[in-house]
């Protein structure tokens, strides 16, 4: 019985959704090293058609799973994390608009950890909500306007700046709700 549990957990953890999820710690890797547009551009619509068919294949087979719900959000934000502090280093941002795109990364990471350590939000499930998704996407579209349309950089991040205080709000909203009930 417990080899059976142990090679279901094994093969849940190393499914398509999250072998696709994994492959963006390989894109983050090499997007330090794409130094013209067209690598960037490649590495950056890799990363986001991962995110989006790892999310409907798991949908669609069924193998949605704890560990997909956790490696998910964790590979996005390691790819869009690199990806912007390679943008800060060759001076495609400045430091300003860099926090700016991060804010609601660095807000949900330590809501995450005050959710794990508070006992009473320990029960409580973190769920992608589309406050985060719709903010994920207009980051990813700030990453490929850097090298493809320059001029809407800086508009694109105060567009971000203001969806992550919506997702930052939804989020908090949405743990209150969740806390109340559990």
């Amino acid at each position: 019985m417990t080899e059976r549990t142990t090679d279901r957990t094994t093969e849940s953890r190393f499914n398509l959704p999250n072998t696709l999820s994994l492959s963006r710690i390989v894109l983050a890797v090499l997007f330090p090293f794409a130094r013209t547009p067209t690598p960037q551009v490649v590495l950056i619509v890799l990363a986001a058609a991962s995110d989006f068919f790892d999310g409907w294949i798991a949908r669609a087979r069924h193998t949605a799973s704890k560990w997909g719900a956790l490696l998910d959000p964790i590979t996005d934000r390691v790819f869009v994390i690199v990806a912007l502090a390679t943008y800060l280093f060759i001076g495609a941002f400045t430091t300003g608009e860099y926090f700016t795109m991060i804010a609601r990364d660095l807000a949900t990471a330590i809501g995450f950890l005050v959710a794990r350590v508070v006992p009473s939000l320990q029960r409580v499930t973190f769920k992608a909500r589309w406050a985060g998704k719709i903010t994920t996407t207009v980051q990813l579209l700030v990453l490929l306007a850097v090298p493809l349309a320059p001029s809407l950089v800086h508009p694109l991040v105060i567009a971000v700046g203001v969806l992550s205080a919506w997702a930052i709000i939804d989020y908090t909203i949405a743990l209150q709700r969740a806390r109340a009930t559990a």
